[in-house]
């Protein structure tokens, strides 16, 4: 089974997340601060990690870094979902170890071809 965790402080951006990938196949992890992510990456190795920039205790860019560093999450997917879309955001976001960056409000079509991209073998998405 394919583990996702989406950490975002905003319930309806996790529902969407949620809504959009999660089927008998997929397991959506639910954290909403960057310290509950981290324990939740750890505790359940996500095959992808969709973390909000701005959360509270950690955001989203420490969390991606800390995942970097975790011997257990050293196969974790990560993608920033963020409103912040100035070239320096992004720049930040992949140096810290992001695959990928993707700017609110987002379609879920484009979450789910992104999630399609970074995380193969997902049979019930292929017939999406």
């Amino acid at each position: 089974m394919t583990t996702i965790l989406v950490a975002d402080d905003e319930a309806p951006i996790v529902e969407l997340v949620r809504f959009t990938l999660e089927d008998e196949n997929v397991a959506v992890v639910e954290a909403f601060d960057g310290a509950a992510a981290l324990e939740a990456a750890r505790a359940h190795r996500p095959d992808l990690a969709l973390l909000d920039v701005r959360m509270p205790r950690l955001d989203g860019v420490e969390v991606c870094r800390a995942l970097r560093q975790t011997a257990e999450c050293a196969h974790t997917r990560v993608v920033l979902l963020t409103a912040c879309a100035q070239e320096e955001d992004r720049s930040r976001g992949i140096a810290a170890g992001a695959d990928d960056y993707l700017t609110k409000p987002f379609s879920p079509l484009a979450l789910l071809a992104l999630a399609q991209s970074l995380v193969s073998g997902v049979p019930s998405w292929q017939a999406r």
